[in-house]
């Protein structure tokens, strides 16, 4: 039973699975690891219980970490160059750093797709998909600095205590697939470990980081593999580490973190048979990998596929470098370069696949940039309003909503705040943003605090 499943409108609480075989105590030994792993699949399949009917299962959230521009992306600005380098009222918001007059982007846009949504010239790919896109351009955040704005949008909150996005999807829904965790982190390196985090949640519900840069999957994984113990041997030895651990718990009675310890070393033994298959994209055709392209964000989207489609509820993909303070017209055009083809085939893919009516697909950084420029040919972070868009998952294709200034500097048109976005990401989802709730030193929590609407008109 889910650890809170009161707050998610169970009348009725009643002893864990976990409970239970702990109170069996030593006699638990006398169980085979084969049968317990046979259980716990089959119970996985079901997963927890929602208020409503979903229409998400998944989430992919393809993290831009460093703020990319909404100007030279998604949000046409005409006015800027009628304005260059003047500094109209308008304009005048506080900053981090000086910055000096408009800066017009460099790139054209055009319409794509039947709804005609204006996309940039360097995403021609993407553009292709604008019917399946519901570009939010009114959002706001709450924090000019990178660390805390992005703690905001992927945790609720700008302190580095509470649970991360993932890890609050992971335990409404459960996992579908105990062979795998059910909140994994793409990277190049690694590095988005910091979004990881379960917080005050119970450990089973942290996210596992896997390196893409890597193209071995045995070394995606730090430590995924015994290199002196066949599994028979390893069998035997996580049976007697569990139950000792069974020992200790009937002993002292509910223990989170040495029940974390114990969800984790099952789900570790069965990961490193499983997670060599599904890491490996070279099981799929050269086609589809051609689609994708070649790349370790590449391979972070192709992976995400094949995660969601084996039941993986949440999967952050982080490309970082969008911190564009000087020369964006060429940086940014790089890393445009690094996406536009692999997220084109995701959304392509996944569609094709079916999967793409029950993935939600969310793009975004931690804020965007101003309209005036830094450094000469440079933009600073901007909070006011910025763009990201959402795609599959119950949400309405070929959809602009909201919309910034002339100069796109403020949000002023159904401005949109990151608890909002929480609030109708969870509401695709099946749940109720301020039921959904985890007890903890003596209140109440949720990802949405006290904040957050859903925005309905974003829902198909």
């Amino acid at each position: 039973m889910h650890p809170q499943d009161q707050y998610l409108g169970h009348p009725n609480a009643s002893l864990s699975r976990r409970q239970m075989l702990g109170s069996l105590g030593a006699g638990f030994g006398t169980l085979a690891l084969a049968d317990l792993l046979r259980a716990e699949e089959a119970n996985a399949a079901a997963g927890h219980a929602t208020h409503h009917t979903p229409k998400a299962k998944h989430v992919i959230f393809l993290f831009m970490s460093g703020g990319p521009s909404h100007i030279d992306l998604f949000d046409s600005k005409p006015s800027l160059k009628q304005y260059a380098g003047q500094r109209p009222a308008a304009a005048d918001l506080r900053t981090e750093r000086v910055t000096k007059g408009l800066l017009p982007s460099p790139f054209e846009f055009h319409a794509g797709g039947q709804s005609g949504l204006l996309i940039s010239d360097l995403l021609p790919r993407i553009r292709d998909c604008a019917d399946d896109l519901c570009i939010v351009k009114s959002m706001v955040g709450g924090n000019p600095n990178h660390a805390p704005a992005a703690n905001h949008l992927l945790s609720g909150r700008i302190d580095q205590i509470h649970p991360s996005l993932g890890a609050w999807v992971s335990y409404g829904l459960g996992t579908a697939n105990r062979n795998l965790p059910s909140f994994v982190s793409l990277s190049d390196g690694g590095t988005a470990s910091r979004y990881v985090r379960n917080g005050y949640l119970p450990g089973e519900y942290q996210g596992t980081p896997i390196n893409t840069a890597e193209k071995d999957p045995e070394k995606m994984v730090r430590y995924l593999r015994n290199g002196t113990l066949d599994r028979i041997q390893q069998e035997r030895q996580l049976e007697f580490i569990v139950r000792q651990n069974r020992r200790q718990l009937a002993a002292v009675g509910t223990d989170p973190a040495l029940e974390a310890r114990i969800q984790a070393m099952e789900t570790a033994f069965r990961m490193q048979f499983a997670a060599g298959e599904v890491f490996d994209v070279r099981n799929e055709t050269q086609a589809t990998q051609d689609e994708y392209g070649n790349n370790s964000f590449a391979r972070s989207c192709l992976i995400s596929r094949r995660l969601v489609e084996r039941g993986v509820r949440y999967v952050h993909v982080e490309l970082g470098g969008w911190d564009h303070h000087d020369n964006i017209d060429k940086s940014i055009a790089s890393l445009s370069r690094q996406i536009d083809q692999p997220i084109a085939a995701l959304l392509q893919d996944l569609k094709r696949r079916g999967l793409l009516a029950e993935t939600l697909v969310v793009w975004g950084g931690e804020f965007g940039r101003t309209p005036v420029s830094e450094s000469g040919n440079g933009r600073d972070h901007n909070h006011y309003g910025f763009t990201m868009w959402l795609a599959g998952g119950g949400t309405k294709g070929g959809l602009t909503y909201g919309a910034t200034d002339e100069f796109g500097f403020r949000a002023v048109e159904n401005r949109v705040s990151v608890h909002d976005l929480h609030a109708t990401m969870l509401h695709l989802l099946g749940f109720d943003h301020e039921r959904l709730t985890y007890r903890y030193s003596g209140r109440d929590f949720r990802l949405t605090d006290i904040h957050g609407q859903v925005v309905r008109e974003l829902l198909a």
